[in-house]
Formats: C-alpha cells, sequence, structure tokens
C-alpha cells in the first residue's frame, strides 16, 4: 500500500467517524427530482434549491410535464436559485430528453447520464450514487478545494481529480467520501478562512496556511 493511499484510509476513518450518516442535503421524492434539483444546484445553496423545488415539482411532477412547460413559467419558478434563463433551458431540455429517449426514466449510465442536457459528471455522480446507489466520486468545488489541501491531488480539472481519487479510494467508498468531503468543506475547511483549530483532519492536512488560519 503506497503512503498515499495509507494517508487516505486514515482521512476516510476520521470522516466516517465525524459525517457517519451523511446524505445529499436536496429534498427529492425520486430520481427525476433529484436530477433536476442537482442541475438547479450549480453555484447556489442547497437551501435555495429546496426553497423553489417543491413549487415546482408540483406544478411539473413528471418529465412529459416539464418538457412541455412554458419557459417562462420555469423561469419563473426557480428564479432565486441564480442563473435560471439557463437552468430554465437546461431543465426543460433535459426533461425532453429523459421523455423522448428514456421513456422518462433516469438512465443509470454515466455516458447515458452526461449526453443528458445540463447534465456533467458530477452531477451524473450525485444521481448514481444517491438516487440507485452506484459508486461514483462527485468533485464540486468543496471536494477540489479539499483534496487539494489535503495533499490527495495534485490537479485542479475536475476530471483529473476524480480520476486520482478513484485510484486511491475502494469503489465502495467513492459516493460516501464525496458527500462527507462535501459538508465537511460547510462545515470547517470553507474556501476563505478555513477553521483548521477545530479541523480533525489537521495533523493529515497539507494546507500552507493552516498554522496562521
Amino acid at each position: 500500500m503506497t503512503a498515499l493511499r495509507r494517508k487516505t484510509d486514515k482521512i476516510r476513518k476520521i470522516l466516517r467517524t465525524t459525517y457517519p450518516d451523511v446524505n445529499t442535503a436536496l429534498t427529492h421524492r425520486n430520481a427525476f427530482e433529484l436530477l433536476v434539483a442537482t442541475i438547479l444546484s450549480a453555484q447556489t445553496t442547497d437551501r435555495q434549491v429546496n426553497s423553489v423545488t417543491g413549487a415546482l415539482f408540483q406544478q411539473f411532477p413528471t418529465a412529459i410535464d416539464l418538457a412541455a412547460a412554458p419557459l417562462r413559467e420555469i423561469e419563473a419558478l426557480i428564479r432565486p436559485t441564480g442563473f435560471f434563463h439557463n437552468k430554465a433551458s437546461n431543465i426543460k431540455a433535459c426533461a425532453k430528453a429523459l421523455a423522448e429517449q428514456h421513456d422518462s426514466r433516469v438512465p443509470r449510465r454515466l455516458e447515458a447520464l452526461t449526453r443528458l442536457p445540463g447534465v456533467g459528471r458530477k452531477t451524473a455522480n450525485v444521481e448514481l450514487g444517491t438516487a440507485f446507489g452506484i459508486p461514483g466520486v462527485v468533485v464540486d468545488t468543496h471536494v477540489k478545494r479539499i483534496t487539494g489541501r489535503l495533499g490527495l491531488t495534485e490537479h485542479t480539472d475536475p476530471v483529473k481529480i476524480e480520476y486520482d481519487l478513484m485510484a486511491i479510494v475502494p469503489k465502495r467508498a467513492w459516493s460516501t467520501l464525496g458527500l462527507q468531503l462535501i459538508q465537511f468543506g460547510r462545515d470547517i475547511c470553507h474556501a476563505r478562512k478555513p477553521a483548521c483549530p477545530d479541523c480533525p483532519l489537521i495533523r493529515l492536512c497539507s494546507y500552507p496556511d493552516k498554522t496562521d488560519a
């Protein structure tokens, strides 16, 4: 076992103790709702997404309904999430693709998911892990920041980070680790001023400014 893998195992053990029951914070009742909510979550908070999806799915509960919805109505419903013009276009186009190409069902393969409008690898891996229990490494801004600070990757490209983590983390832990790192980033390892004195991973951290934080 390499030194990096041993270090990663120690990090995973601490995170399992700190976040034993971590789950996505996006409110959803099925795979379709989770997919739409995850697309809407770009550059906003899960709380903000949750504030709009109740009304959105009450009015347009299925892929067929959302695909047929007037764009202006979708925009009005999701406006608080920001970038609502692009997001409305994406979720409408995604719903149309689901209805026309997948019998209104969310596909269970990464390649098929990433061919849907508005769905990148991060969104696809969230969907696979949360909706279907299929392991996938989620790399969002929190994961990108934290894995760099911890010295788990030298890359800044999300896809390269994803593959780096896949190489040092057991497949069964891919989805859980992503959710744990995201929560850890929200609670402790903040972008501007990480709470290093309160960090359970401080002895394993490579972040150069941690002593001054």
